[in-house]
């Protein structure tokens, strides 16, 4: 599926490097090989890129619902993190995980060989595990480009906010 933008039709491919092109190229450098890895990963993911002002997100979920999503990696100006659903609930007996959030931790990544290390591919395999929906058995997961809140037309104001102020 194409992406219009500007009068212009871009694939999700190029629209994605669009964003990324943003960034410096040794991040880029680093981002990129995350990718191919966690596409190696789980090659039946759909992998769903947001863009954001200050950076991009790509989760790795068995749908094309980011709340299924298994992992997330996130492109930031100070860097290149790995985000584990549940977080919270996976074991981390090396306190490798980040963050306080209540649905994912992460892990800042240097280099996509640290995807291989022992600790992170436990936390990775207890992801899997405690994903509520199960990765396809088979095909190819497909890039899909998602809108972010920015882009998003508002919402009507609910009744009971609408009156408060």
């Amino acid at each position: 599926m194409a992406v219009k933008t500007d009068n212009k039709t871009r694939t999700p491919e190029a629209e994605l490097r669009s964003y990324i092109d943003r960034f410096d190229p040794k991040t880029q450098k680093l981002f990129r090989s995350l990718r191919t890895a966690l596409r190696k990963r789980f090659p039946t993911a759909n992998e769903l890129a947001y863009d954001y002002s200050s950076h991009i997100v790509i989760s790795y979920s068995p749908t094309e619902q980011a709340i299924e999503a298994i992992a997330a990696i996130a492109l930031r100006a100070d860097g290149v993190r790995l985000y584990l659903m549940h977080g919270p609930q996976l074991p981390d007996p090396k306190k490798l995980l980040m963050g306080t959030g209540t649905q994912a931790r992460f892990v800042c990544v240097e280099a996509a060989s640290q995807l291989a290390h022992p600790d992170v591919r436990a936390l990775i395999f207890a992801a899997v595990d405690l994903s509520t929906v199960p990765l396809p058995s088979r095909g190819k997961g497909r890039l899909i480009i998602r809108p972010t809140a920015a882009s998003k037309r508002p919402r009507p104001k609910s009744k009971k906010t609408a009156g408060a102020s």
